[in-house]
């Protein structure tokens, strides 16, 4: 593989020895706090000057420049404020759960032998992308590329709400020959054909996890996968005779594969079969970078330590407050430009209904917990 990025070993992986530690013995990749400023005066982003208030064109950007302006026009209003607690506190709660899902899941990997324990951490460029547009992230990243890039793998990890999705989208749009791949699809597509499985036999999933998730079952669901390139365009392609499947993902991931009871049990497979979709997706991203494409990679840290690579960031903001800020900012400015999406109006227009929905935002929310709204934000 080009680019100074190579695949995971071919090796079979070795089982675990003795029993699978337990979930809080799996550690997240360590991380390099990395001081690119020391090695030349351009290598780490700098921010750009912001605006003062968000116009019509600067609120069609939708882009991290809206969301930063949006956040110092609201930063002394008081529901803008609450409304960012509660999206900070959210987000962290979230993420910890999720991460707990997949170390488990990785961990029951080891177990089974399908995953190796990793004793070397890979190395992380860690990015605060606080002040920071995602033009700017990107700039610095290509940066480090080699000129005319070819078959480079690129990994960006973080915590939701430091903007990994913007960032992977700008690097596919500033690099030539470029694709991005997500795990989304191939769990996806196991819970389709899990589902057919349990729909054949009667069964239900969540009663029948055990039966229906056992290895030898996993091992059948996964053969039934393919990668490969057909006119030009790699896809997912999914074959099984025995449950009267023939599809490619591509052409079933908005309607097949977001049916309920898919989308419904997508984190209960994902758990029991995060290695085996390590995996397949190292070998998909081996086989487009020998190919000569570059593949921009986003995930969370238990998962994307198994790809290896050079180029290896983490997205962070130190402030938790602050990605409360960043999140509740894209909320508000995305309900702006619906409200005005016909019409071409003025900042004060735009602050006016900005400041209308961080209001409703919060009353929306102390509904929701059944408490009684307050008639004056604290």
């Amino acid at each position: 593989m080009g680019c100074g990025a190579s695949s995971a070993s071919k090796e079979e992986p070795r089982p675990a020895k003795g029993e699978a530690k337990a979930v809080q013995e799996a550690q997240p990749d360590e991380v390099k706090q990395v001081e690119p400023a020391k090695e030349s005066p351009t290598a780490t982003p700098q921010a750009a000057p912001q605006d003062d208030e968000v116009g019509y064109l600067l609120l069609k950007e939708q882009s991290s420049r809206t969301s930063n302006t949006m956040i110092q026009m609201l930063a002394a209003d008081a529901y803008f404020v609450q409304l960012a607690a509660g999206e900070g506190e959210a987000i962290v709660k979230r993420d910890a759960q999720d991460d707990e899902k997949l170390w488990r899941g990785v961990n029951l990997s080891i177990e089974r032998g399908v995953l190796e324990r990793l004793d070397d951490k890979p190395e992380v460029t860690v990015i605060d992308v606080h002040g920071k547009s995602a033009a700017e992230i990107t700039e610095f990243m290509i940066s480090k590329l080699p000129e005319d890039p070819k078959g480079c793998l690129i990994i960006i990890q973080g915590m939701s709400g430091t903007g990994k999705g913007t960032t992977t989208a700008a690097l596919k749009a500033a690099l030539n020959n470029t694709s991005t791949w997500s795990n989304g699809n191939v769990f996806r597509a196991l819970t389709y054909l899990a589902a057919a499985y349990c729909q054949k036999h009667a069964w239900d999933l969540t009663e029948k996890v055990e039966d229906v998730l056992a290895p030898e079952n996993v091992a059948a669901f996964m053969s039934c996968l393919s990668f490969k390139k057909v006119d030009d365009a790699y896809d997912i392609y999914i074959k099984s005779d025995d449950l009267s499947i023939h599809a490619k993902v591509g052409d079933i991931q908005n309607t097949k594969l977001k049916e309920p009871v898919v989308a419904k049990n997508v984190p209960l497979v994902a758990e029991f079969t995060q290695g085996d979709v390590i995996k397949f997706a190292t070998a998909a991203v081996a086989q487009m970078a020998e190919d000569g494409m570059n593949v921009v990679l986003e995930g969370r840290a238990a998962t994307v330590q198994y790809f290896v690579t050079p180029f290896r960031y983490e997205l962070v903001i130190e402030d938790t407050a602050l990605l409360g800020q960043r999140r509740a900012a894209q909320r508000v400015m995305a309900g702006c430009l619906e409200a005005f999406k016909e019409d071409r109006v003025d900042a004060d227009s735009i602050r006016l209904k900005a400041v209308e929905l961080c209001r409703s935002y919060v009353e929306q929310a102390y509904e929701q917990t059944r408490a009684p709204v307050p008639e004056k934000a604290p």
